[in-house]
C-alpha cells in the first residue's frame, strides 16, 4: 500500500520516504532507519569539527589582527554552523514524521495518493501515537503488512 515507484531510480520502493540526493538512493522502509542514524552521525561530526574550529581561535589584541589571523577559521566555522543547522532541521523534521508514523511523501504529497484522499488533513490512518511509533520505527524489526494497519480501526475499505 505504501508502496511507490521512483521516477529517479527506475525502482519499486516499499514503504517509500523520498529519494535523497546525497545518498543517491531511495530511502523507504529498509534502509529509513540507517538515514536516520546516517543524519544523527552527520551533525555529531559537523558539531565536532565546530569544536575543533572553535578551539582553534588565537587571541589577538585587535579586532583587524583577530580577523586576520583567523579569518579562515571563522569561514569555516561559519559554513560548518550552516551545515549543523540544516541536517539538525533535516534530522528534526524525520524525527517528527516518523513520531507521526508518515513518511516524506505522504506529508509533502498527500492530495494525490489514493489511500490518504479520504481521510481528513490532519488525520493519519497509520498512527498509533508518538511513543509506539517511534518504538515501532527504531526498535521493531521485519516488514509491516500496512493494509492491516490501515484497516485496523474499523476504516472503510478504499
Amino acid at each position: 500500500m505504501r508502496s511507490k515507484h521512483c521516477q529517479t531510480c527506475q525502482h519499486c520502493v516499499r514503504r517509500y520516504d523520498h529519494h535523497c540526493p546525497w545518498i543517491e538512493n531511495c530511502v523507504g522502509e529498509r534502509n529509513h532507519r540507517w538515514f536516520v542514524l546516517y543524519l544523527a552521525v552527520q551533525l555529531l561530526v559537523l558539531l565536532w569539527g565546530l569544536h575543533i574550529t572553535w578551539t582553534g581561535f588565537s587571541y589577538a589584541p585587535s579586532w583587524s589582527l583577530w580577523l586576520r589571523s583567523n579569518s579562515v577559521l571563522l569561514t569555516v566555522c561559519v559554513l560548518l554552523a550552516l551545515l549543523a543547522l540544516i541536517v539538525l532541521l533535516l534530522l528534526g523534521s524525520h524525527l517528527y514524521l516518523i513520531s507521526m508514523n508518515i513518511t516524506t511523501w505522504e506529508f509533502m504529497s498527500r492530495h494525490r495518493i489514493s489511500y490518504l484522499k479520504h481521510c481528513g488533513a490532519e488525520e493519519n490512518p497509520f498512527d498509533r501515537g508518538a511513543a509506539p511509533n517511534l518504538w515501532g520505527f527504531f526498535c521493531e524489526w521485519g516488514s509491516v503488512v500496512w493494509e492491516q494497519v490501515y484497516f485496523r480501526e474499523g476504516n472503510d475499505p478504499v
